[in-house]
C-alpha cells in the first residue's frame, strides 16, 4: 500500500455558541444563528466536534445532528442530551446543516465547537502485509492520539454506523496523550485508523505505510 498521509488541525479557537446562540428551543429543528452559520448551515474552519452546552437537566432528550464530514458526503448522530454541562458529538463535521431537539428545551442551550478533531479515516488494504509503518509530525502545541478499529461501516455483512464506531487507542503508549513527533507501528491491519487532536493550537500529521503486497 502506498504511505497515506492526514492531518488533523490546526483548529480555531472553541467557541460554545458558534453555531447556535443562546436561546430555549421548543422540539423540533433548532434555528442555527451563529457566527459560523450563513444561509441556515454551520461552515466549520476543519472538520471537528460539535459541542452542547445546557444550563439545566436535558439528559431525557435527543439532539440529532445532520452535516457533512471531510469529504462532503452526508452523515450524522443522535446524542443525549448533558444535565447542566456539556455533550460532545462523536463524529466530525465539516459542515452541520441541522439540528433537531426530541422535545422542549428546559432552559437556555448553546451549541458550537470543541477543542477535539480527528483526522480523515485512514483505511488500511488488508491484501497488504500487516506491518504498518506510522509517523506523527508535530507542529506546534498539540495533544493527540492515534486510535484504529476493526469495524466497518460499509462492511457487507456487519456494517457498523459511523457514529457507532468503537475506536481503540493505540497499544503504544507513546501514541496516547502524545505531545510531540513519534514513529511507531502496527503488527497487525486494523480496518481504519486515524489522529484524534485532543487540544491544542498546533497540528499534527501522520503517514501510514503497509510493507508490501501480500505473497502468493
Amino acid at each position: 500500500m502506498r504511505p497515506v498521509t492526514v492531518t488533523v488541525g490546526p483548529l480555531a479557537t472553541a467557541s460554545a455558541n458558534a453555531i447556535y446562540t443562546s436561546q430555549t428551543p421548543a422540539a423540533g429543528a433548532l434555528t442555527l444563528n451563529g457566527v459560523l452559520v450563513t444561509s441556515g448551515v454551520a461552515v466549520m474552519d476543519q472538520p471537528r466536534r460539535v459541542l452542547i452546552t445546557t444550563t439545566q437537566n436535558e439528559s431525557a432528550k435527543t439532539f440529532t445532528i445532520t452535516g457533512t464530514n471531510w469529504s462532503g458526503q452526508v452523515w450524522g448522530e443522535t446524542i443525549t442530551g448533558p444535565n447542566a454541562t456539556t455533550a460532545q458529538s462523536v463524529l466530525d463535521y465539516a459542515t452541520v446543516t441541522s439540528i433537531t431537539i426530541s422535545a422542549a428545551a428546559a432552559s437556555n442551550l448553546t451549541v458550537g465547537t470543541s477543542t477535539v478533531a480527528s483526522s480523515p479515516w485512514v483505511r488500511l488494504d488488508h491484501w497488504s502485509q500487516p506491518e504498518t509503518s506510522i509517523q506523527a509530525t508535530v507542529t506546534g502545541t498539540v495533544n493527540y492520539t492515534v486510535q484504529q478499529t476493526l469495524q466497518d461501516p460499509n462492511s457487507s455483512t456487519n456494517p457498523v454506523t459511523p457514529s457507532l464506531i468503537t475506536w481503540v487507542n493505540s497499544s503504544d503508549p507513546n501514541m496516547v496523550g502524545a505531545t510531540g513527533t513519534i514513529q511507531s507501528n502496527y503488527a497487525f491491519a486494523p480496518t481504519f485508523t486515524r489522529i484524534t487532536l485532543n487540544s491544542g493550537t498546533g497540528s499534527v500529521s501522520g503517514v501510514f505505510a503497509q510493507s508490501g503486497i501480500v505473497p502468493f
